[in-house]
């Protein structure tokens, strides 16, 4: 019996997927391990290795398709010796059917709701009734549950499309979709048991609505790309459900900036291979300081705080449509020159869409630095799960008082934005405080 290749997940959140090349033809021997396609996520092109072993028998989803979700068969495997006249019978029981959407549909690449437009409120597939049954529990998928407290749906107020009634994303985005919103339910009025009544979020608007609101100028419709709907998804997540502070330090940087040269000119006369950027600098010094104040490394859960063990930067790197933050692991542990080879090296396949998974996702503390553009000083949001992001601004010549003289030095403005829960006032002062000490004196940092 022919064995499917079906679309994997290559990401904890990931439903749909691009098919951007097949790297093994039909008819091609097949080992555990071989690359036989490369697919395109949000956020990078993933290489997409065979599990089984067999023959290429038949390719269902051509190269290039877009929109395919997980689990759809992509392609059928023949086992040694197994007969051909097998495949056509079983790539038709393969096909996809019902809600899955065709290989050529548009990708979304998330579970984000598309956007809105001029379609009806989600109405139940003939047969099927609300999905609500004894006792008042509304069923619906975990996805569909989460979107619908995030949009202020109430879910006992829609029919679901799926087995038994059950609502399920398709569900959720007519709804979203439609020129009417079910209300949200008032708390202990039709709310699902065990749900608490979720605010409201954001307001979205469709494009008549927005074109309307500005005037009907001209304009230039740029669609919507994955990466965008997913940083506008986690963003607006973030600043709806973290309590974000910030507070800032200004950091004397004309110690960093002659060790900086020192190192780099000795790396030039070498031959070393690498070059030390401030930014480079500023990850090992924000690690070193979150090892000796720990308790700014955490992370909140509905359980409990979660204090990291390990020491894991994310660093944001700036793409065409957006951004992503690869991570420099275990970065306490890790000297300057490591640090700025593997950033470097993060970034440069970052921008070609080349990560692994693991490359970007996690991390125990983001840095975003936007002093290359002059920016002198931001305030950064917050990248859930982890509790703090440093935003870095340029390295500027002030004046300052020194010794209760006037002098003029080079000052960088560091600003941490923290989650309350997570993080205290006083435990984001100290982390400050012992990141600012040691970028003021950067001679501890080679010890």
């Amino acid at each position: 019996m022919p064995i499917e290749i079906r679309m994997p997940a290559l990401s904890p959140t990931m439903t749909e997927g691009n098919l951007a090349r097949w790297l093994k033809k039909e008819g091609d021997e097949v080992h555990s391990g071989d690359v036989i396609a490369e697919i395109e996520t949000d956020k990078a092109t993933m290489e997409y290795e065979a599990a089984d072993e067999g023959r290429i028998g038949k390719i269902i989803v051509p190269e290039g398709a877009q929109g395919i979700k997980v689990n759809q068969p992509i392609a059928l495997l023949l086992e040694e010796g197994e007969d051909p006249a097998t495949l056509e019978k079983f790539a038709v029981a393969a096909a996809p059917s019902g809600n899955v959407a065709p290989p050529t549909a548009v990708s979304l690449k998330t579970e984000v709701p598309p956007a809105p437009t001029a379609q009806p409120a989600a109405v139940p597939v003939s047969g099927q009734g609300p999905a609500q049954l004894n006792g008042g529990r509304v069923f619906a998928s975990p996805l569909a549950r989460r979107m619908a407290q995030q949009a202020g749906l109430d879910l006992a107020a829609l029919r679901g499309s799926g087995p038994q009634g059950r609502i399920v994303k398709a569900d959720i985005d007519k709804a979203l979709a439609g020129p009417t919103r079910p209300p949200a339910a008032a708390p202990g009025v039709g709310a699902a048991p065990g749900v608490a009544a979720m605010p409201r979020g954001l307001p979205t608007f469709a494009k008549e609505q927005v074109l309307a609101l500005a005037g009907n100028p001209p304009y230039t419709e740029k669609p919507h790309s994955g990466m965008r709907r997913v940083i506008a998804r986690r963003l607006s997540e973030s600043k709806q459900t973290i309590p974000h502070y910030y507070m800032a330090v200004d950091c004397v940087i004309d110690d960093l900036l002659k060790i900086r040269a020192s190192l780099n000119a000795k790396a030039a006369s070498d031959h070393g291979g690498y070059r030390i950027s401030v930014n480079d600098f500023v990850i090992r010094a924000a690690a070193l300081a979150l090892r000796q104040v720990p308790a700014a490394n955490a992370s909140w859960s509905d359980e409990a705080i979660l204090l990291w063990d390990r020491v894991d930067i994310a660093v944001a790197v700036a793409l065409d449509d957006g951004l992503i933050t690869p991570i420099v692991k275990s970065a306490d542990q890790k000297g300057l020159a490591q640090i700025a080879q593997e950033a470097k090296d993060l970034a440069e396949r970052a921008r070609a869409g080349r990560l692994k998974l693991e490359e970007f996702q996690g991390g125990t503390f983001s840095i975003s630095n936007l002093g290359m553009y002059g920016i002198r000083e931001f305030a950064a949001v917050i990248n859930p799960p982890q509790g703090g992001i440093l935003a870095v601004g340029t390295g500027q010549q002030r004046p300052i008082v020194r010794d209760g003289q006037l002098a003029v030095a080079t000052v960088m403005t560091c600003t941490l934005s923290a989650d309350h829960r997570v993080v205290d006032g006083a435990v984001g002062a100290q982390f400050l405080g012992a990141f600012r000490k040691l970028v003021e004196d950067p001679l501890t940092m080679l010890l």
